[in-house]
């Protein structure tokens, strides 16, 4: 690992054991023994940002998106069951939980993923691609596929990986993030 990623990821750190209900949650999805499992996405992506401007208080995310692998258990009704296991013992209803094993399907892919880093690496932006869990040695962990230069330097550009160019324009006007964070660099 690089020197700045090492800082960012020292800085993520210090951001991500400041959100007490994060590290709550982080401890919940843990005690599922999900394998490659991670809190991804928005939901620490839009804290981080709001972080960074100076905004405190704020719940900018749809979901609480919960990613995990395990091509051995394919069936979106484990999934499902799994958010309402969680709903039911948080009573937040915003969580939402995909095996990633399967969603090769779901995105159009012919081939399936190899791994939750290998799923998130195709993910539409590359500052979305961020996961994190914490270790049974209670170690914040990260799965971030592209890196966290894009999410401390405020910059949305489209995966390498991810070819639908159409579809990242229309969800990065659909999402609206630069009326949340003006400070955004979007590269289109």
């Amino acid at each position: 690992m690089q020197a700045e990623e090492r800082i960012l990821e020292q800085r993520l750190i210090d951001l991500l054991l400041e959100h007490g209900s994060l590290m709550d949650e982080l401890r919940l999805v843990r005690s599922l023994q999900l394998p490659q499992c991670y809190i991804a996405a928005g939901y620490i992506r839009n804290y981080v940002w709001d972080r960074i401007c100076g905004y405190s208080g704020r719940s900018l995310h749809d979901d609480i998106d919960l990613v995990y692998y395990d091509s051995t258990h394919l069936s979106p009704v484990r999934d499902h069951e799994l958010e309402q296991y969680l709903i039911a013992v948080t009573g937040n209803p915003k969580w939402s939980v995909k095996n990633q094993a399967r969603m090769h399907t779901r995105n159009g892919n012919p081939i399936p993923y190899q791994s939750t880093s290998d799923a998130l690496s195709r993910w539409p932006e590359m500052v979305t691609a961020i996961g994190v869990r914490l270790s049974e040695e209670d170690q914040l962990e990260f799965c971030c596929p592209h890196g966290l230069v894009d999410l401390f330097g405020m910059r949305v550009q489209r995966s390498p990986y991810f070819s639908d160019h159409v579809y990242y324009l229309e969800r990065i006007s659909r999402k609206a993030w630069n009326q949340h964070w003006p400070n955004l660099t979007i590269i289109s």
